[in-house]
């Protein structure tokens, strides 16, 4: 069934605001990243909201100051970080689906926590898909990032939702721990006692060498371990460099690597990672197979 399509328009951005959805699978024998939103908790709760394809595709916003314009009527909903919500210059308190009328103006002030908001729309964005996802990557999508009055199409909702009784409210709390779950990597065994203790017990704080690629953490993990050859890495590794840089790989991550992969970040931790600011402190703890299970079943 063809549909209308509208336009919103950007009005106001900072650095790093993109469109994404899950990713694209199956084509790292290409070289090509997963991509996808880094914090995929928020994406599935918004586009359950909206009553969309889990796949549909939002925007990532990690700066405050983000503003935008829509068109025509239509719905969206936000999760992830917490933030300050104006919609057409009123304060919204709980900002879950929100009616969009015509020209509607949507403004994002403060991040109160969290390091990444998600704004979906009904029936998602509709950006170029490429290599079966709408996912934004520097190279392979005409843009990497979004800029200052770009346009962005989305379908016309001719029954935007304006009520509903139940009134479903975003948590950050899950994000809000410092206990970071972590499966051993797959040269966790290299490793000798005493740089294991230190990367399981001792904290870590998140530096501002950080981006959709990788998180580099502040504190150095000295270490012997010897030289690797190029192994397959996806997001959620955790590499170990020889001057004792410990990096978390993230949804744009090169899909091989040398430095030894110390741990294994599951989905649910990894979107804990991407929504921590720097400086922010975090401590890795080594999880059961039966405890990530639960841990991975507990995100949808």
């Amino acid at each position: 069934m063809n549909r209308e399509l509208a336009k919103a328009s950007v009005l106001k951005t900072g650095p790093g605001t993109s469109i994404q959805d899950l990713g694209r699978q199956g084509m790292a024998n290409f070289g090509v990243p997963i991509s996808g939103a880094m914090d995929q908790r928020a994406l599935l709760w918004i586009n359950h909201l909206l009553q969309n394809d889990e796949n549909a595709a939002v925007l990532e916003i990690s700066q405050p100051g983000f503003s935008i314009r829509f068109d025509t009527p239509t719905s969206i909903a936000l999760a992830g970080a917490l933030v300050d919500v104006k919609l057409n210059g009123v304060q919204i308190q709980n900002p879950a689906i929100i009616p969009i009328h015509l020209h509607g103006v949507l403004e994002i002030g403060a991040f109160k926590s969290g390091a990444r908001l998600y704004l979906g729309i009904k029936h998602g964005f509709q950006s170029s898909v490429i290599l079966g996802s709408r996912s934004f990557y520097q190279g392979l999508t005409s843009l990497s990032q979004l800029s200052k009055e770009d346009k962005i199409p989305y379908f016309v909702d001719s029954n935007p939702i304006h009520q509903h009784n139940a009134k479903a409210k975003w948590s950050s709390d899950w994000y809000r721990t410092e206990t970071i779950l972590a499966y051993p990597g797959p040269d966790f065994s290299l490793l000798d006692t005493e740089s294991r203790e230190k990367l399981i017990g001792e904290p870590y704080r998140i530096s501002t060498f950080s981006n959709r690629m990788g998180l580099q953490l502040s504190e150095l993990l000295e270490n012997e371990l010897p030289e690797l050859p190029t192994n397959p890495v996806f997001p959620g590794m955790v590499q170990l460099t020889s001057g004792g840089k410990l990096v978390i790989l993230l949804k744009d991550a090169q899909v091989t690597g040398g430095y030894p992969r110390v741990l294994y970040l599951d989905e649910k931790s990894q979107g804990i990672v991407a929504q921590k600011k720097p400086g922010e402190q975090l401590r890795f703890s080594l999880i059961s197979s039966k405890a990530a299970k639960n841990d991975r079943d507990s995100i949808r």
